[in-house]
């Protein structure tokens, strides 16, 4: 019966009035919206922003013309302001004026649309904390928007930007500013005036020098400037007393930075032109625990360098240096130096493939009056339990090592002491290991470095593949032969190690990583390597295969321009010839592209 009574309802005149349009947004979006004062049209491939948004707290809902409830949830006029529109992931190519309609915002998220330009009325929202323009096609920034005082986050980066208006420096209580990905060739020196700045994002532009006021940033944690032309760094740098990590990769700087920053962690200046590590530089590093210097030209390493007596991880991969200095060994918490592609003599190539334990007290050896301060053992910062691990290593250095003890498994109580102090570093090489162990992710939010080589690991877990942050994995001296798929995750993954290893064939996976810098693939069973996949990672720097079942080089491999070391020795292959390995890499290279057929 209850058919037949709504069917008595039906409007007879239906078929003559004209169809309402159907809203591009649903109303039980905006009814919510008006509830929490958030709305999110994501992903829903808006050309532009409906006028039922900007007017959402304006006009009365279209139920209140239809109908008045008293219902306490459906008081439609007892609505909340808008604080967050997030808009992101559409084809939006303009922003209306009426954006001024929101002024309660407090969150506007445009990223990944394709504004070339942006209304003026943006500065009228005097709330606004967060503007999110990232992945557009912006040119330019409107002058009004630098009005906004309580702005405290502005991501732009990835558009067109060529440069940044003097208006910049208006916005005081900005902590975050992300311009990088853009075609600013200089920055204004009101910059100097963010003196709430914390993080400050200046990688992959086109800039020749930075601004002098740059020192006047004396709460900046971070700052990156990767990827630029900067030929020398301004002293005022120095003043920047807070700085904890700074990226300097990928520019053109002969000299080591003079940089009095006493809290900086990790400094990296790869893919420079540095060719000399001065004494007086290096004094100003107090706290320094990651030191980058790969693929520069350093020809020596100087004795002051055991005074880092915080340094965990020294990569000095690509260099010139043809000797090191014994008193390397003495550095209390070095766990990683990376020497890959430098004509040392005097030290063992299968030496270097032992990793850094070995090398450490190979140089130890050749100390003959070992001072006292070097000797181990445990001491007052170690925790109980038989002096299991090091309690100062976990909150000082953010690393945790549970090394050279012959375990099968990692005890609970050293994940139980890491919880909520932020590792960075993971040292379980040299036990009996055969998996790895699942709390790993525990750490998955701030882990970027993981050895565990020389274990019996018979497969990589996938869950792995949830430490989005890792940047470097060691898997040396184990017994795998194949890598999981889901590791195409690892999007900021920097170099891996798997020598002496199980592996038959050059692992698919890593064609997909391109970030990758160094792949240290030799003693394995390598039979085959594909040099039209190997020429789409850009960034690879160090490829190792010595020592595998190669038998040819394919000639396209002399096209991967990026590499400056290659290992090819000891696979059963007839060309190149030894003489032409002898030569370096450079040679073989140009041999193999002469080789080519055209």
């Amino acid at each position: 019966m209850s058919r037949f009574k709504r069917a008595g309802n039906v409007d007879s005149l239906a078929g003559f009035r004209n169809e309402e349009a159907e809203p591009a947004v649903p109303r039980g979006l905006l009814k919510g919206a008006r509830k929490t004062g958030q709305l999110n049209l994501s992903g829903r491939g808006l050309t532009q922003v409906p006028q039922s948004v900007y007017r959402l707290n304006i006009d009365a809902p279209e139920e209140a013309e239809r109908d008045v409830s008293f219902g306490a949830s459906d008081r439609w006029w007892d609505q909340t302001d808008l604080v967050k529109l997030l808009l992101s992931s559409n084809q939006l190519t303009s922003l209306s004026d009426d954006i001024r309609l929101l002024a309660g915002l407090h969150i506007l998220d445009l990223h990944d649309n394709q504004l070339s330009s942006l209304p003026s009325s943006l500065g009228e929202l005097k709330e606004l904390q967060q503007l999110r323009l990232s992945h557009n096609l912006l040119t330019s920034l409107p002058v009004k928007l630098f009005s906004l005082m309580n702005l405290r986050s502005l991501t732009v980066q990835q558009n067109l930007l060529e440069d940044l208006p003097e208006e910049l420096g208006q916005l005081e209580n900005l902590n975050e500013l992300d311009v990088s990905i853009n075609h600013l060739k200089c920055l204004p020196s009101s910059l100097g005036c963010l003196g709430s700045l914390q993080k400050l994002h200046l990688c992959h532009n086109k800039l020749c020098s930075l601004p002098k006021s740059l020192g006047k940033l004396t709460n900046v944690k971070l700052l990156d400037c990767s990827n630029n032309q900067l030929t020398d760094i301004p002293a005022s740098l120095s003043e920047m007393v807070a700085l904890e990590q700074l990226y300097l990769r990928h520019n053109k700087l002969r000299l080591l930075p003079r940089l009095c920053a006493p809290k900086l962690q990790e400094l990296y200046v790869g893919n420079n032109q540095i060719e000399q590590l001065e004494t007086e530089k290096l004094v100003c590093l107090p706290a320094i625990s990651f030191l980058e210097l790969r693929d520069n030209k350093i020809k020596t390493i100087p004795e002051y360098i055991t005074s880092l007596r915080t340094l965990v991880r020294l990569d000095l991969t690509n260099n010139d240096i043809t000797t090191l200095p014994a008193s390397l060994s003495l550095l209390p918490s070095l766990k990683v130096l990376l020497l890959e592609g430098n004509p040392l003599r005097g030290i063992r190539r299968d030496l270097l493939t032992k990793g850094t334990s070995e090398l450490l007290k190979y140089l130890r050896g050749r100390i003959q009056d070992r001072p006292e301060a070097a000797d181990e053992g445990p001491t007052a910062m170690t925790l109980p339990s038989q002096a299991k691990f090091s309690e100062h290593n976990i909150k000082t250095l953010k690393l945790l090592e549970f090394s050279d003890r012959q375990a099968d498994n990692i005890p609970d109580e050293l994940f139980d002491a890491a919880v909520g102090r932020g590792v960075t570093a993971v040292n379980f090489s040299r036990n009996q290991l055969k998996s790895l162990p699942p709390r790993l992710v525990e750490s998955h939010a701030s882990l970027a470095d993981i050895n565990v080589g020389f274990n019996q690991l018979t497969c990589c877990s996938p869950a792995i593949c949830q430490l989005l942050q890792l940047k470097h994995l060691d898997l040396r001296n184990n017994h795998l032969d194949e890598l999981p798929s889901e590791m195409k995750n690892l999007t900021r993954l920097c170099s891996i190690i798997l020598s002496f290893n199980r592996f038959k064939s050059f692992p698919d996976i890593l064609y997909h990583i391109v970030t990758l810098e160094t792949v240290l693939l030799c003693n394995n069973q390598v039979g085959a390597v594909d040099a039209t996949r190997l020429m789409k990672l850009d960034h690879l720097s160090t490829l190792d295969l010595s020592n595998n079942d190669l038998l040819n080089i394919p000639p396209e491999l002399g096209l991967c321009t990026s590499l400056r070391f290659l290992g090819l020795d000891g696979n059963p292959f007839r060309t190149p010839r030894p003489a032409v390995l002898a030569k370096g890499t450079d040679a073989v290279l140009e041999y193999l592209r002469g080789r080519i057929l055209t």
